[in-house]
């Protein structure tokens, strides 16, 4: 509720919530749809729905509302029963948070995400010419931030699951910031995948009239449709403007911008494909492609495992804390080609002996680059032979974050000694065979 004054003026105006109004306050005015008071916020302050999409909070001491007439009703959207068309493949969403596919809650004033395929129909209605949406899963609505491996099992669950039920594809509605965190997970925890599973998010949300979640969402449930591929991957924006989606390799993805549409980057990779807003697909090869089968899933995972960032100073004790907290894993973001403090000018402050002691303990030591592209080495410098005598095991072109994910997994399933082997080797496409020019800063 607004505050009685507030309320007054608007009774006086004849205007309610839904309503178009003008309010003017000094020199400013600003005309919207005026939207309830949100939950949370100052009874105060008047809050309108701009014509740009923007919301906009003008506390209402020396203001005056005006009412300019109908806007919106407030109640509902008038949503069409979905009418499913055998002739389009069927796709499955798993919604599990994010702004994507999502729109404005005029109760709250902020944004909601549509759980039913009439609901996301309804926001993207263009859908229903491409595929068939046979259901909505909401396994969460969580920011990505808030996300952990439990989670991770969770969608690799339900993604097996809607693709042995006859989903065509699978399409992951989720947030950006450690999407590529869950795309590596299931890399690993999907096995004898047959068909592919797309995870999409949007950078701006869907009020917004700048807002990439429309695209992104209909060129991956194209994707998911009819693209020839049986891999876990990301198709977001590849450039800023709407021309078209890259489709990326799950363990191959990083987000590289806070907040630009095109955040997302092959990294050490090139995209898999090229995907339209009109749904035409540039398949680039390189990837596995659709076939028959159960898919399968292992989504057994150690969390007791680290990503630690080596720097100038950086004492080892970072590494002891793990080692007496008992961790199982630790992922190491060494600087070049995976350095560590190790010569260094005061011994008691290189890394080394606790390496060697975690080493002896059966804790996996992984080393990766924080240069992000390109290889790290165990031989090209002396202290990268010290490292790899310590017992630390270089990871090739790997990601830190894919690393992360990769050894918790392996550590979910083998034994240290057999983790340790495994963690150079190539198991869902986290490694190249050779590094290219053509894929820095592609």
């Amino acid at each position: 509720m607004y505050s009685s004054d507030v309320q007054k003026a608007l009774d006086s105006a004849g205007a309610k919530p839904g309503d178009r109004v003008r309010v003017s306050k000094d020199a400013a005015a600003f005309e919207g749809i005026l939207l309830p008071r949100p939950e949370i916020g100052d009874p105060n302050c008047l809050v309108l729905k701009l014509a740009s999409g923007y919301n906009v909070g003008v506390e209402f001491k020396s203001a005056k509302v005006e009412r300019l007439g109908d806007g919106v009703k407030l109640e509902s959207f008038p949503l069409g029963k979905l009418k499913p068309n055998p002739k389009l493949p069927a796709i499955s969403l798993i919604a599990t948070g994010g702004t994507i596919a999502s729109r404005l809650d005029y109760v709250t004033g902020g944004v909601k995400m549509a759980m039913t395929p009439e609901e996301i129909t309804f926001a993207v209605p263009e859908l229903s010419e491409r595929v068939n949406v046979s259901g909505v899963v909401q396994l969460s609505n969580l920011a990505s931030e808030d996300m952990g491996f439990r989670n991770w099992q969770a969608m690799a669950e339900q993604a097996a699951r809607e693709l042995n039920s006859g989903a065509e594809g699978c399409v992951i509605l989720h947030g950006t910031d450690t999407m590529h965190y869950s795309s590596a997970a299931l890399s690993f925890m999907l096995l004898n995948l047959t068909k592919p599973v797309v995870f999409v998010g949007a950078q701006r949300s869907s009020d917004r009239g700048s807002s990439d979640a429309f695209m992104n969402i209909l060129c991956a449930a194209s994707l998911a449709g009819k693209g020839d591929f049986a891999e876990v991957g990301i198709c977001m924006h590849a450039e800023e403007s709407d021309s078209h989606c890259h489709f990326l390799r799950g363990t191959k993805a990083r987000k590289m911008h806070t907040s630009r549409r095109d955040a997302f980057r092959p990294i050490n990779d090139a995209p898999l494909a090229r995907v339209f807003p009109d749904g035409r697909i540039e398949d680039f090869g390189s990837h596995r492609t659709r076939s028959g089968g159960e898919v399968e899933v292992n989504a057994k995972f150690e969390p007791r495992v680290a990503l630690v960032k080596a720097y100038p100073s950086s004492l080892p004790d970072l590494l002891q804390f793990y080692i007496q907290k008992g961790f199982r894993g630790i992922v190491i973001e060494g600087t070049g080609l995976g350095h560590v403090p190790t010569q260094t000018e005061d011994q008691k402050d290189s890394w080394i002996p606790a390496i060697r002691e975690a080493d002896a303990q059966g804790i996996v030591v992984a080393v990766t680059s924080q240069c992000v592209y390109g290889r790290v080495s165990p031989y090209v410098y002396r202290n990268l032979r010290v490292l790899k005598n310590a017992g630390a095991v270089h990871c090739e072109d790997m990601l830190s974050e894919t690393a992360y994910v990769k050894l918790g997994w392996l550590l979910g399933n083998h034994s240290p000694e057999e983790a340790k082997k495994m963690m150079p080797a190539n198991l869902a496409g986290e490694i190249s065979a050779r590094d290219t020019r053509g894929e820095f800063l592609a």
